[in-house]
């Protein structure tokens, strides 16, 4: 374990953490809100110091960096930005429990828009702005970010390892032949499309402000709103916005890219974004059928179906209605949806497309062998062969994955919730999607839990959105053993 070089990133982490809270406390002077300025720059000292130590236990490292040192450091890192990116919420004491206060922050790294207030629009403009621009910076993952701009060390693979313990998907790979150089292209083309939902959301007369922060919960997929009805006073146009954006935030940036280098017909021909694209469309439907008699015409309820299968599935947890009052039909639709999520390299959540499709290839593929025992067929995703170790590693997650969720049901439904609740909680804490049903509805928050609760829902979180083993392996005794 080089733990040198493993503190030394994450310094670089918590310092480019550091930096980012300077917009909020720019606000926080504009609009005269000096305690809660005070309270930014007693949290950015903190982290200095934190940072500071780190920095100087790793001045010297070793220049090799394995793959253990990989997941160690990106599950570190993002319980370290956990535990100090609240403290503005808790020294302002504008979230009077630190417990909350880590339970709202890691919602926002996490992309995952669970909140714990009851009155979102009473905050002040620098906390409003650091709570959803968390979302921005954990939905491409903010290690991605130091990446781009703050190489750790010489080697590539180091650096890779990193990659792949904190983006999304059952594989990772590289765009280009320099990891630094794919991480600058996944942020260049985040911030494109970031910037472009930030003009249309300002083309359809939503403040400068509203449209930053609402593009921010939208880019990272999260679903934090500065209103108390997230986006349902907002105009029908500005929704659409939203759900064509939260669509597009949810397919694999792998295809933007491809789009970028004019390899059209293979962006085209990706499985996993046309059967991404198909569950939307068949969900879409169904739910407007369903809902119909709910609506005052079929417009009305293709438009609210469409946001809300958009911002579900994307896991972003924006919502223009209470559709905990919907038929039972159309919440079943969307808790399949919390499961399934979004595609690989995006910055939704869920287990993804990509493994749905494997499993469901698989599914067939062992179907044909029950009936064909001599049948030797390799499983293709995009006329690629599928290695038989990314087989595993899926159903290794899928096991893990199913595990801890109903290890989780067991430990909230100590609060005595009804169990749609408690279910929907966990579905929507683990998928980082943020709203579920019941207690925890579009209209409601997680306050209602006792402190315990939410440490295992910020827990979930965390094991959502980096995808369990990271976070696993930094509690396993044998990341720490030297015979490794």
């Amino acid at each position: 374990m080089n733990i040198r070089l493993v503190g030394r990133m994450v310094s670089s982490i918590l310092f480019v953490t550091e930096v980012f809270m300077i917009p909020s406390l720019i606000l926080c002077c504009i609009d005269g809100d000096h305690d809660v300025a005070m309270a930014f720059l007693a949290s950015m000292a903190v982290i200095s110091l934190i940072a500071g130590v780190l920095f100087w236990f790793g001045r010297k490292r070793e220049a090799h960096f394995s793959a253990r040192d990989g997941f160690v450091t990106v599950a570190l890192a993002w319980v370290c930005i956990s535990l100090l990116g609240g403290l503005p919420f808790y020294f302002s004491s504008e979230i009077p429990s630190y417990v909350d206060a880590v339970f709202e922050i890691v919602s926002g790294f996490t992309t995952t828009g669970a909140s714990v207030l009851p009155d979102v629009e009473s905050l002040s403009r620098g906390v409003l702005y650091w709570r959803s621009f968390s979302h921005w910076l954990g939905g491409m993952g903010i290690l991605v970010f130091t990446l781009a701009v703050v190489p750790a060390n010489k080697n590539s693979g180091g650096t890779l390892y990193l990659m792949r313990a904190e983006s999304p998907g059952p594989s990772v790979g590289k765009l280009t032949p320099r990891i630094r150089q794919t991480a600058m292209i996944l942020y260049g083309l985040y911030i494109l499309l970031t910037v472009l939902c930030v003009a249309f959301l300002l083309a359809g007369g939503m403040p400068l402000f509203d449209s930053v922060c609402t593009a921010f919960g939208t880019a990272g997929t999260g679903g934090f709103g500065i209103k108390n009805d997230s986006m349902g006073s907002y105009s029908p146009y500005l929704q659409n916005v939203c759900t064509v954006f939260m669509l597009l935030f949810g397919i694999n940036f792998n295809v933007y890219y491809l789009l970028l280098i004019r390899k059209f017909a293979a962006a085209f021909k990706d499985e996993e974004v046309r059967l991404y694209l198909f569950f939307f469309a068949a969900a879409t439907g169904l739910i407007t059928w369903n809902i119909r008699p709910l609506m005052q015409s079929w417009g009305e309820s293709l438009h609210h179906a469409a946001f809300q299968v958009s911002s579900i599935m994307t896991t972003t947890g924006f919502s223009t209605t209470n559709f905990d009052l919907w038929p039972s039909f159309s919440k079943a639709i969307l808790l399949v949806l919390m499961v399934l999520g979004a595609c690989a390299g995006s910055t939704g959540g869920g287990i993804k497309t990509v493994r749905m499709l494997l499993l469901l290839k698989e599914l067939r593929y062992n179907v044909q062998r029950t009936l064909r025992p001599r049948t030797v067929r390799a499983i293709h995703v995009n006329g690629h062969v599928v290695d038989n170790e990314v087989i595993k590693g899926v159903n290794s997650y899928m096991a893990a994955y199913w595990i801890l969720m109903f290890g989780s049901i067991l430990l909230i439904s100590l609060d005595e919730f009804p169990l749609e609740s408690n279910l929907s909680a966990v579905f929507a804490c683990f998928n980082n999607i943020g709203p579920g049903l019941g207690v925890v509805g579009p209209m409601s928050n997680y306050d209602c839990y006792s402190d315990f609760s939410k440490i295992v829902l910020t827990v979930d979180m965390l094991l959502g959105r980096l995808e369990i083993f990271p976070l696993l392996a930094l509690f396993s005794r044998d990341t720490w053993s030297k015979k490794l």
